[in-house]
Order: structure tokens, then sequence, then C-alpha cells
């Protein structure tokens, strides 16, 4: 061993462990030794340990076959290290083996019994272990939701990434009571009740950060499913200028936010990113000099400065009675979640006309369906006329990988499906990733949002009091310069953002 006088101390070694090396040795052997092997910078193993007194190292090296050398760092950050990486994504097969010690192979037999010897499995190292490897590598592959599927023989692991689910990999069955009971324990949920859908939260913090975790339960035929969302402020709160606005509609939509009244609408379907934009709304406008107030369902994050409420049915706290409470209660911005009936509609326009900005979301296709999506809810159409300011509808595209992108030319029947002129792409920059590791072989990388902004001006109020279709709402905002969804998708693309296809993809329905 080096002498102690020589031995270096080694803080941020994280981007130095290789994951196949860490599995080289059993997980208690590194608990009870205290130590991580990582690379050196000249290709050398250290290991980095709190007590070099403690390390077995003829054990090490008779494991390694290779000499090594000896490093310093603090307990906590090695058993922090040890937790994080030694399940990784190279290794399934090394969860599947480690998993099937003595004390879990027959977790079948065991949960037949008591809830107790459930719950005294689910914290077992094992079980522990592997709920917190499906959560960290989640996070490293950016996947914002993990579904934990069970089938008749096995539980499927299974991330969504960038909006599309991906296999991840497959578990025997025998391991799914544990796991979930694991899950529950940790979002507090009862895990002696399987009958009925529970939701629950928790948080972990990953590399300083906190992420926060929102948890659904559902018994479904063979057991119960698991769907946790995964919330990281920093990709989640973004400032209005990153969510891939054109300068066309940056500025109208700025400009609508920071008007003292009216109602401003969101629509889309879930998972286009309304929730996003509307805390990036909120957060431009959000200073000392005004009090805003949202009703959420579920609130998603704290925003510093701003009174959140979370409805509550069960006890009659919903859209329609929390608006009448926050009226009373002295804002200047109101945001309500989501407008699902017409007591909630009357209760926002009644807002706006009395002085109020309103946000709110609908679930429609487009910008001008959520007109007739309130006409047809019962809502008068002078009210609506009178009231409502700007509707902007919303999707999320896939943006290319930048470290596998290369110039495309797509197919004529693919231009001519999505209304590009073959002249058109002469001076643009088309382009498409070819896939990588990086992106998972899939060509993308990150998501941008594509918008199509309806501004309600003296044209269109006289066009609502005639109950028009919303064919007719859409011409007229193509008059004015509103640019549809897949008029600003097809930007994207020339500017070699996305491709083609994936504009087709979200805009299919409009």
């Amino acid at each position: 061993m080096e002498k102690m006088d020589k031995i270096r101390w080694m803080e941020n070694f994280e981007d130095k462990i290789d994951p196949e090396i860490l599995n080289m040795f059993s997980y208690n052997f590194l608990k009870v030794n205290c130590f991580i092997p990582v690379y050196g910078n000249n290709g050398e193993i250290i290991i980095i340990t709190n007590n070099p007194l403690n390390l077995d190292i003829g054990e090490i090296k008779t494991i390694l076959k290779r000499d090594i050398k000896i490093a310093l760092s603090s307990e906590e950050k090695i058993n922090e290290c040890i937790e994080k990486f030694y399940y990784h994504p190279t290794s399934s097969k090394k969860v599947i083996d480690d998993l099937s010690s003595e004390e879990i192979l027959h977790i079948e037999e065991d949960i037949d019994t008591e809830t107790a010897n459930l719950l005294d499995l689910a914290n077992k190292a094992p079980v522990i272990r592997i709920v917190n490897q499906i959560i960290y590598r989640a996070i490293s592959m950016r996947a914002s939701d993990i579904h934990l599927q069970v089938t008749e023989n096995s539980l499927k692991v299974r991330y969504r990434i960038d909006g599309v689910l991906h296999d991840i990999f497959v578990l025997p069955k025998k391991f799914h009571p544990p796991i979930i009971t694991r899950i529950k324990i940790m979002s507090n949920l009862d895990i002696a009740e399987k009958r009925i859908p529970q939701d629950g939260r928790t948080s972990i913090k990953v590399d300083s950060k906190k992420i926060d975790i929102r948890i659904s339960v559902i018994p479904t035929f063979f057991g119960e499913s698991i769907v946790l969302r995964l919330l990281d402020r920093a990709t989640f709160l973004l400032d209005l200028e990153e969510l891939g606005f054109s300068e066309d509609n940056y500025n109208k939509f700025n400009k609508l936010i920071h008007y003292d009244h009216g109602i401003i609408l969101l629509t889309g379907p879930t998972g286009s990113g309304k929730t996003t934009t509307l805390y990036a709304a909120l957060s431009k406008i959000n200073n000392p000099g005004i009090n805003i107030i949202t009703l959420e369902d579920p609130v998603e994050y704290n925003l510093e400065g701003i009174n959140q409420i979370q409805v509550n049915p069960k006890v009659g706290l919903t859209f329609a009675n929390g608006l009448r409470s926050i009226l009373r209660h002295d804002p200047n911005v109101i945001m309500v979640g989501e407008i699902r009936d017409k007591e909630t509609a009357e209760m926002a326009i009644q807002a706006s006309l009395t002085g109020h900005l309103v946000f709110s979301t609908l679930h429609t296709n487009d910008a001008s369906s959520a007109i007739i999506r309130l006409i047809d809810m019962g809502i008068e159409p002078y009210l609506i006329a009178s009231s409502l300011i700007g509707v902007m509808a919303q999707r999320l595209v896939r943006l290319n990988c930048p470290n596998c992108s290369i110039p495309d030319i797509p197919p004529k029947e693919l231009l001519s499906e999505i209304g590009i002129d073959e002249n058109d792409i002469l001076n643009s920059k088309l382009m498409k990733g070819k896939g990588c590791r990086q992106c998972l072989n899939e060509g993308y990388y990150g998501r941008t949002g594509i918008f199509e902004l309806l501004i309600i001006d003296e044209e269109i109020r006289n066009l609502i009091l005639k109950r028009p279709s919303s064919n007719d709402i859409k011409k007229e905002g193509l008059k004015k310069g509103m640019k549809t969804l897949r008029m600003d998708g097809i930007e994207k693309v020339k500017k070699g953002q996305t491709t083609i296809s994936e504009v087709l993809r979200v805009t299919q329905d409009v």
C-alpha cells in the first residue's frame, strides 16, 4: 500500500466510475470495506476509501488481477456513489442475479402470510437498491415517467423519454410485490390497500438537485401497476425565452401576459407542455407589486412569491369553489389549472370582467376550437367575446440529436403531405438524426414547443357573436398573421431543428 502521506484526497470522481469494474465486487464487499474503484487518468485503477487500514487489499487485487492505487474520500460520498452506480444500465442482468439471493428467492411464498412480512421484504437492501437504481437510471436517461407494468409472468420497466415510451428491462414477477410496496412506503401510501387507485408524492436528491416524484398506483388484472412522474425543477421551470417561440409569437404572447385583465387560454392534449408554459408566463410577470394566486390539480412545483392552492374535490374545494374564494383574496392574476365545466368557465369569465388577468387550459386540438368548446359548454358568445384576449395551442416536438444529425433530403411525398414546395427548401437546412448512443438510436434528443397563437381582436370578437364554426375563426386568424401548429413546425424543420415526420406525428389531428 502507498504511504499515508502520499495518498491524495478525491472529491469529484463520479465521471471516473466504470460500472463493469464496480460490478466485479459484491455489493456487501463494497459496503463493508467502504471503497469504490475508479479509473485514473493513466488508465490505472484507483481504490477510493475513507479508511485504507480497513481495506482487504489482497482480496481486491485478486478480483481485479492488477495493481491498484489508493485515494481518500468521505464515507458519505463513497456510499452515495455505491448506491447510485452499483446497478447501472449496462448490468440489468446483474440486477436480477443479485436479487436472486436466498432472502429474496422465495418472496412469493412469504407474501401470502402477513403484511408485516411484505413490509420487511420491501425494506431489505436488494429491494431498496433496485428501486433506487430504477429511479436513478431514469433520471440519467432524461425520462419524464417510469412505468412499472405487471403482466402474467413478469414486471416490465419502461421509461418515457422525450414523450415516447421505451422498454428498458424485464424482471421476474416475484419481484413485483416488494418493489411496489417499497415505492408505496417511499410515498406514504397504504401498503395493505390493493383494490383502489392511490396517489402519492416523494422526493429524492441527485447530484445536489431535488427531484420531486409524483406516484400513481392503479389495480390491474395481474396486480398493481405504478407510474412515477419525475419532476426536475431545472428542466420543468423554464424561462419564456426557452420554450421555442418564434420571434413573432414570443412578442405577441409576452404582450398578452402583461395585460391587466382578460382570459388567456392554453390548449392541447395531456403532455403537450401547457403547465410548463403557464409556469413560465407566471414567472415572467411575477413581481412584488402584484398578487398571483393559482388553483391547480395537482400543484406541480412551488413558485416563489406565488400563492398556490391544491384543489381537493373530496372536501368541496373544486376549481369553481376555489375561484369564488380567490376573488375575495384581492388577486391581480389568477391561474386556473383547467376549465372542466360551465361553472368554472363562468367564474373565470366573471373574474376577468372584474379586472383580473386569468390564465387557464382547455383540452382542444387547436386554438380556434377552444372558443367553440366554451360555446358548447353553454357560455354566451357575448361573454366570451368580451373576456377572451388570446388562445394558444401547443405541442411538443422532438429535436434532432446534435451528436448525430446529418443533412436530409425528404421524399417528395412527405414534402407534399406537410405542404412544402420543393423550391421552399432550396435555402433551408433540413437535418435528421441517424441515431447514436446518446439519443438511444432514436435520432432525437430533447424537445421544444410549436405554437398556434390566436389573438382575439375586434374582428374576431364580432365573429364570435355570430356563433361561427372553428374553421371560420381559423380563417380570420390566418388573415391576421396567425401561424398554425403545422406552419410553426415547418419553420423549425427548415431550420434543421426537427424533422417533417416528427411535425406530422404531433399535428396529425389538426
